[in-house]
């Protein structure tokens, strides 16, 4: 069994967590140990107590060790893709590029530790000096979902680390196997102080619980529904701890009569349905002028009938498998219901059966729907797409800012006038022009308004707006 990582421990559980294979139900990836509110609580006692020592450590040591992770991540890209593939269901090449994520993501925190640092103002009084100075948070409980079960946490646990914090990490219970190697890795290479990491799996309604309502949790760092964000955000809010919140998207990609229609196509498949949809960032509402509606609907069809589905580890696999049985009952519900409203189906939306027992779905391709149907409100997390026809640009623009989130949006033109006007009056953080709303850099921001996000940014050099908290230092300068 693999087991929990606490105070610079291995630790085993009573229960055992079966992880299995979406492309094979028969592959077992491995048995995981299921942790407790007990043991999660055992973690967050040894973080606490190890912020003293931490503390200590140089930026450049903790850059030094950071480094060491980022290289080791890099160095293992190749297993790790086929472990993630195994798990989650990504084709192998997404998963390679996942882990390899996580390592550059590592390697620039390593340089975000040296490069931590405050301002030294003057005073508006005579011969008062100001400092500004960021110290860590303290304790931060890490809650990561299962559809980036590498890049997700690497991006949370680097920086935390980088600005002095100790950590405790729970991964989803859909996917221990990249959080085991993760934290097998840190321990092997990290040289941290015992403590300073903790790796707890298990449910969320204990070890996730448990993180959340401890006082001695400082801050906590939560990807995943919009439900349990906003307990999160209840509980957190009463015992005044920080959080950090990202819930998910209905992302609209709007497509003008203008636009280049292979490019546009190719936009909307991949940010529709790569990674099988299911990600937070994916392109779920295609919003199409009207002039081009019919052609792109055509050659939509045509490109989403292509499209191979099989075994996240087969190298000609463009799609692989639904991530669980769970998920793929919620798909193919979403899909019966978009039919009994009157959307026209044209492409996929079928379970397949193929020589491997797996959770493989065809993407789905829905024409002919409206903006207030649930299937263009609620996120159905999965290969489904929808195309909503607008009668202009402005009414185009009124259909994608028409949605409780606001993760991420794209707009295909060759207008400058128009892509500059809708990076100004799109309603989400994120904004494309002529390239999917899925897929973006780890050196800048990530995070979106409305439903989708509430706190600082994640990524890049804003991540230290969650992961420290701001001083404010006076000294009237007196003696020699």
């Amino acid at each position: 069994m693999h087991e929990n990582y606490i105070n610079g421990e291995w630790v085993g559980a009573s229960e055992v967590n079966r992880n299995l294979n979406p492309s094979d139900t028969r592959d077992v990836v491995g048995e995981y140990a299921r942790g407790d509110d007990a043991q999660a609580r055992q973690a967050i006692d040894a973080a606490s107590d190890a912020l003293e020592t931490w503390v200590t450590w140089t930026s450049e040591a903790r850059a030094d060790a950071l480094d060491r992770i980022g290289d080791r991540i890099l160095a293992d890209k190749q297993q790790l893709g086929e472990l993630l593939a195994r798990e989650e269901g990504k084709p192998l090449t997404e998963a390679v590029g996942e882990v390899t994520r996580a390592g550059r993501v590592f390697k620039f925190f390593a340089g975000e530790a040296i490069r931590f640092g405050g301002e030294f103002l003057p005073s508006v009084r005579p011969g008062v000096s100001v400092e500004v100075s960021r110290e860590p948070v303290g304790v931060v409980g890490v809650i990561t979902p299962w559809n980036f079960p590498i890049a997700i946490p690497a991006w949370k646990i680097a920086p935390a680390l980088a600005y002095g914090n100790s950590v405790v990490f729970k991964p989803a219970d859909l996917v221990p196997g990249c959080a085991w190697a993760l934290a097998s890795i840190i321990d092997e290479v990290g040289g941290l102080p015992k403590g300073v990491f903790n790796l707890v799996m298990g449910p969320g309604s204990k070890v996730g619980n448990a993180l959340v309502s401890s006082p001695r949790v400082n801050a906590i760092t939560f990807t995943g529904s919009s439900e349990t964000g906003r307990r999160i955000a209840a509980e957190c809010a009463v015992r005044g701890a920080k959080f950090q919140l990202e819930m998910g998207g209905k992302n609209p990609l709007v497509v003008l009569d203008d636009a280049d229609l292979e490019l546009a196509v190719s936009t909307a498949i991949n940010g529709a349905f790569f990674s099988t949809g299911q990600r937070c960032t994916s392109s779920s509402r295609l919003i199409v002028e009207k002039g081009i509606h019919d052609s792109f609907v055509k050659r939509m069809r045509e490109a989403t009938q292509a499209l191979k589905v099989g075994n996240a580890l087969h190298p000609d696999t463009q799609i692989g498998p639904v991530a669980s049985q769970a998920q793929l009952d919620q798909d193919l519900s979403y899909i019966e219901g978009a039919k009994r409203s009157g959307c026209r189906l044209e492409a996929g939306g079928e379970r397949l059966s193929l020589e491997a027992p797996g959770y493989y779905l065809t993407p789905a391709l829905f024409s002919q729907t409206r903006n207030d149907m649930p299937i263009n409100r609620e996120e159905v997390f999965g290969p489904v797409a929808t195309v909503i026809q607008a009668e202009d640009y402005e009414h185009a623009l009124a259909l994608a800012n028409d949605t409780i989130y606001g993760l991420s949006s794209g707009i295909c033109t060759q207008s400058l006038a128009r892509a500059t006007h809708f990076k100004r009056h799109s309603g989400a953080g994120m904004v494309m022009v002529n390239l999917p709303t899925a897929g973006v850099d780890y050196h800048v921001p990530f995070g979106g308004r409305k439903g989708s996000s509430y706190g600082p940014r994640e990524q890049g050099s804003y991540a230290k707006e969650f992961f420290t908290n701001v001083k404010t230092s006076y000294t009237l300068a007196q003696g020699v």
